[in-house]
């Protein structure tokens, strides 16, 4: 499960665990197996993710988590079809109106 972040400049660690509902371990194990993630690490060696590391990380969570794919499936499909991350984006925006939609709904009964 996602959840959005407040918009700035770079997410610590723990925020982007936290939005995915998972361990820090993961989103490092991910960062070594997805080339696609490179946070910036600041002096201490902190990671330091960006709203597009965030979009990726979004990307791989639906195919690993949600979807059932391998490691070397998501990756297979993320070569495959680089447009899987604009489909994702318009699942979210049509399960976004979808709620909205539901709660006018509600708000009329």
């Amino acid at each position: 499960m996602y959840i959005d972040l407040p918009e700035k400049r770079y997410y610590k660690i723990g925020e982007v665990a936290k939005a995915f509902d998972v361990n820090t371990s993961l989103i490092r194990f991910w960062e070594n197996e997805f080339s696609i993630l490179k946070p910036k690490k600041n002096n201490k060696g902190n990671r330091l993710f960006t709203a597009d590391d965030l979009k990726n990380l979004k990307l791989i969570y639906h195919l690993v988590k949600e979807k059932g794919y391998t490691l070397d499936g998501a990756k297979k499909k993320m070569k495959e079809n680089p447009k899987t991350m604009d489909n994702l984006e318009i699942i979210s925006n049509l399960e976004n109106i979808k709620q909205e939609l539901i709660n006018i709904k509600n708000q009329l009964l």
